[in-house]
């Protein structure tokens, strides 16, 4: 009754199904992973931006790496802007997905050391690829700046390429080392995303908070790919009895077709 398992066609559905279950359970068990790996990177975001203000001296120093526990921390610093060095980032987007600038200007802190901060975005306004745009001069003298401290970008991190041949004043990663060499200076490791004091103006336009990364959808697929490994098997079984029930149907009706009718005697 089921010797059509053994059939070519069955036999390859049922390997199919076979190799599909485990495929289905693994593909399960990476959602699981990237849903625990997101929900602790949205706890350490949560954690940095809601911890105390501290001096940036604190967190980095020329030379160091900013770790993913001091990303998103928020940090004071007290010196002034120095305008005439900043340069601009080419090809950034702000939250309505406007292509611009973002403005990098050093700021020299009381014993001399250069802390680099992100000012904010700025639009290009049909600005040529090839000048340096218009940018909103920053408050003068020596002010106190908060912000989010960053670890510097690179492009095996961010995918972006550090192109050579760029326009004065124009770059396309915001790296420390970097900015070193160019300003001659001692710069701190990684860069500020300043957050206060507020730009006069509203422009430069400031970077919003991170968001939270869609943990729970990673969480909703993991449960999805083990539903349909468990379906699987379910789904064989139903069409073999189909399968079973067609067969055994068109047995049926070749027999009546080919069983001789009976005669009825006719009357004496």
């Amino acid at each position: 009754m089921y010797r059509f398992l053994l059939s070519r066609q069955w036999v390859i559905l049922t390997l199919v199904a076979l190799l599909l279950i485990p495929t289905m359970i693994r593909l399960g068990f990476w959602q699981m992973h990237r849903y625990e790996e997101r929900t602790a990177r949205n706890q350490l975001v949560s954690d940095a931006l809601t911890a105390d203000p501290v001096p940036v001296e604190r967190l980095t120093a020329p030379g160091h790496t900013v770790t993913t526990g001091e990303r998103y921390r928020t940090v004071t610093a007290e010196g002034r802007f120095d305008p005439e060095r900043e340069v601009v980032v080419r090809r950034r987007v702000n939250a309505d997905e406007e292509v611009g600038f973002h403005v990098l200007t050093p700021f020299v802190l009381t014993d001399g050391t250069v802390l680099l901060v992100n000012r904010g975005w700025i639009p290009a306004d049909g600005a040529s690829q090839t000048e340096f745009p218009k940018v909103p001069a920053p408050p003068t003298g020596t002010i106190t700046v908060t912000g989010r401290l960053m670890p510097d970008e690179t492009t095996e991190a961010s995918g972006i390429k550090n192109l050579d041949g760029l326009p004065d004043r124009q770059v396309m990663l915001i790296n420390s080392e970097q900015e070193a060499e160019r300003l001659g200076a001692r710069v701190l490791g990684g860069y500020v995303v300043q957050t206060a004091p507020e730009p006069r103006g509203d422009t430069p336009e400031l970077i919003g908070k991170p968001g939270n990364e869609d943990a729970a959808l990673n969480y909703a697929y993991a449960i999805q790919w083990w539903l349909f490994s468990a379906g699987v098997p379910v789904g064989w079984v139903v069409l073999v009895r189909r399968e079973r029930r067609d067969r055994t149907q068109a047995a049926r009706q070749e027999t009546d077709r080919t069983e001789p009718a009976t005669v009825q005697p006719g009357p004496v």
